[in-house]
């Protein structure tokens, strides 16, 4: 299944001009506030009509059609519960309003988001991370050809949030159809995204794979300073016996990383921030720092302010370092020179490790 969509929408002052190509997995929307993501999502699930243009969800034009037909589901940022139903009720609502739902997967969304445990209880009983899972199940059983997601996690607290995550990982890795997902936290764009669309003042400016949007120099004016660098797919080799830290290999080499040695084996998501990359023109020597890494300059972008963002690769993997401009002044940074990279292992922040 995929989303198609080219449209222009004007409300007010606000102009939308929009163009997505959402594929199955997870495609995250990012961009200022104002910049036209939320018009956008109610645009895909028939709360807003364009003034012209085509929404093809599956394959069939869906531009004007009422909500109900779309089969689109929706999550919000709060949980939206009906609280006269205990949670069975709310996740077998779908089936009252006319959708097709056997019991094979119902059984398997309520496994798939651990609600097992919580469908005799009560609305008010749920925290609110509990309820949010609910809202998922809802919306899967559905039945959708596509979710749409509206920063369903910015209501929690950081704790609620990374325990919500796994299952979001499961639901755009097992669920086989689009997910539009918006969100402002760049932990969680860097985790969960397939694909990242970028928007600004009412328009998608830059879409592409995770790893090409983030590490791109010139999608820093939209993403920020703190957002942008490198999301990276490796494999867990084991405990390293000298440093006590997990080695991990990509396409480039290997790096060591605070110990997750409980998924040795397995294909992990990291992100490495700009930020958290010093360069050096020659190999170092005698530092604290344990991963060094050798790459090829390949891009620049400088910014308004005093830093510049550089980007290399090690391999075939893309990085980004932020420095100041300064520096690449003083170093003599030009394009194709080589370079070290220098990443504490304390750089990799847990909640920016998925799968």
């Amino acid at each position: 299944m995929s989303l198609e969509l080219d449209i222009k929408l004007k409300r007010g002052a606000f102009e939308l001009s929009a163009k997505l190509h959402a594929p199955a997995g997870l495609t995250v929307i990012f961009g200022p506030s104002g910049s036209g993501k939320t018009t956008l999502l109610r645009a895909v699930a028939g709360l807003n009509l364009p003034d012209q243009g085509t929404i093809y969800i599956d394959g069939l034009d869906m531009s004007v059609a009422p909500p109900y037909l779309r089969s689109v589901g929706y999550v919000f940022q709060d949980a939206r519960l009906l609280p006269h139903l205990d949670i069975a009720g709310n996740l077998d609502f779908p089936k009252k309003m006319g959708r097709n739902v056997s019991a094979e997967v119902r059984s398997e969304v309520v496994e798939l988001l651990e609600l097992g445990p919580l469908l005799g209880r009560s609305v008010k009983d749920l925290s609110g991370g509990e309820a949010q899972r609910v809202s998922l199940g809802r919306a899967l059983l559905s039945a959708p050809k596509c979710l749409c997601m509206d920063e369903p996690l910015s209501a929690l607290d950081h704790g609620l949030r990374q325990r919500i995550l796994p299952f979001l990982e499961r639901m755009r890795d097992q669920t086989r159809i689009p997910i539009v997902y918006v969100t402002h936290d760049a932990s969680e764009m860097a985790r969960l995204a397939d694909h990242i669309v970028l928007m600004q003042n009412g328009q998608t400016v830059m879409s592409g794979s995770a790893s090409e949007i983030l590490s791109n120099p010139a999608a820093v004016p939209i993403l920020g300073v703190r957002a942008a660098g490198t999301v990276i797919s490796v494999k867990t080799l084991g405990l390293d016996a000298e440093t006590g830290l997990t080695a991990v290999a990509f396409s480039g080499g290997q790096l060591l990383l605070p110990d997750t040695s409980h998924i040795v084996g397995r294909d992990i998501r990291l992100r490495i921030a700009a930020q958290d990359i010093v360069l050096a023109k020659e190999r170092p020597r005698a530092l604290s720092a344990l991963n060094i890494l050798k790459g090829i300059i390949t891009g620049f972008h400088r910014g308004q302010n005093s830093g510049v963002m550089v980007q290399f690769k090690v391999g075939d993997t893309v990085f980004l370092a932020r420095i100041t401009a300064y520096s690449a002044k003083k170093m003599g940074l030009v394009l194709n020179q080589k370079i070290f990279a220098i990443v504490k292992a304390s750089a990799f922040d847990p909640a920016g490790i998925g799968t």
